[in-house]
Parts: structure tokens; C-alpha cells; sequence
């Protein structure tokens, strides 16, 4: 069991650099075919990951249901990587998107009742978001690329490469941290919710002046 907390937490590490990468390319402070490169990179590793987990565990359900969530990783970096790097249009990889926010739904849920982690949920509770997040951007064209951005950048930072850090560092499942962890992701939440807002609020402003002009 211990081989697969620490390969799960190094795929945490590098998830953490790949969704940091994809955070500056969404607000315009990285070239695509260079960032896509290294989403194929970290997406093929994770893809070789729970194959071997899977094959060294005694494959009980749990096993398979920890190493199964690395694959969901795994492949929207390959597909991100791909669209990237050949410019495609994006459609597919939405819809993809759409299919894992589902079940990263479904992986919060079982966070919280089976497993009674409040950290977990609530950290597969903002991949979710994310996830659906790329979905609204790729397949239904709302232009919210610069949100995503900043979503995907506390994220990348607060649910995957601290908590990594934590963990090498030995103190992430102390009493303390944990505690301390739940309200940085609480206040992760409200930051993403208020940044929604402030959004809706820009958007309406753009489009009352558009009116203005166009009268």
C-alpha cells in the first residue's frame, strides 16, 4: 500500500508543475506548442504510473479505485497536449472534460461518506470545477479563459504541489496541517466564487458599454 501513497503523491508533484504551466498559458504567459510538450511529458508518466500500480496491488476495489483516478490525470494532459501542440480545436478534449467532472463528482461524494475526508472532498470537489470549468471553455465557447487561468493556478498550488510538498516533508497528515489545509482550500472556494462574480460584473459593464456605443 505504501508504494501507492508515494507514487500517488509524486504524481501530485508533477500534476502540480503541468496544471501551474497550463495556468500561465491560459492567462497569456506561455506559448501553447512549448506548454504542450510537457503536458505530453507528465501525461504519458501518469499513464505509466497506476499501469504498474495496478499490476504489483492486490487489486481490491479500493486499490483499483486510487489508481484508476491517476488515469483521469493522466489522459486529459495527453489530450490537453495534443490539442496544443496541433492547434486543434478543441471540442473533444471539452466534452472529455465534461465526463471527468463527473467523476470527480462522484469521488468527492465518496470522500466525504466512505472515507470521512473532509480535505480530500473538498480538494476533488475543485477539480470537478476545474474540470467543468475547460469543458464551458472548450466545447460551449464561453470566453472565460483568463478565470480559468486563475482558478487553475491556486489550484495547482493549494491541491497538488504544497500538499506533495507537505507530504516529502513528512507533516502533511499531522492533526495541524490538516486542519490548516481545510481552511486554505475553504478560502480557495471563496476566492474562485467571488472571482466569478467580479467577472459577471466585468462582462455586464462590456456589454451595457457595447450597448451604449452601438445606440
Amino acid at each position: 500500500m505504501n508504494i501507492h501513497i508515494y507514487m500517488g503523491f509524486v504524481g501530485l508533484f508533477l500534476s502540480g508543475a503541468v496544471l501551474f504551466l497550463n495556468s500561465l498559458l491560459l492567462l497569456g504567459k506561455a506559448e501553447a506548442k512549448s506548454v504542450g510538450i510537457f503536458n505530453i511529458f507528465v501525461g504519458t508518466i501518469q499513464m505509466i504510473i497506476p499501469f504498474y500500480l495496478i499490476v504489483v496491488s492486490n487489486q481490491n476495489n479500493w486499490e483499483l479505485y486510487n489508481d484508476a483516478s491517476i488515469f483521469l490525470f493522466g489522459l486529459t494532459y495527453l489530450y490537453a497536449g495534443i490539442t496544443f501542440l496541433k492547434g486543434l480545436e478543441g471540442n473533444g478534449l471539452g466534452w472529455f472534460c465534461l465526463w471527468v467532472a463527473i467523476i470527480a463528482v462522484v469521488y468527492t461524494i465518496t470522500a466525504m461518506i466512505h472515507f470521512h475526508d473532509v480535505v480530500n472532498a473538498l480538494t476533488w470537489g475543485m477539480w470537478a470545477f476545474l474540470w467543468f470549468l475547460f469543458f464551458l471553455s472548450n466545447t460551449l465557447k464561453k470566453k472565460i479563459e483568463y478565470y480559468i487561468g486563475l482558478v487553475a493556478f491556486v489550484q495547482s498550488w493549494v491541491t497538488l504541489t504544497i500538499p506533495a510538498l507537505l507530504y516529502f516533508l513528512g507533516v502533511w497528515n499531522t492533526q495541524i496541517v490538516i486542519h490548516i489545509w481545510t481552511y486554505v482550500l475553504i478560502l480557495s472556494i471563496i476566492f474562485f466564487v467571488g472571482s466569478l462574480f467580479k467577472l459577471k460584473y466585468l462582462f455586464k459593464k462590456e456589454s451595457v458599454r457595447e450597448e451604449i456605443q452601438v445606440v
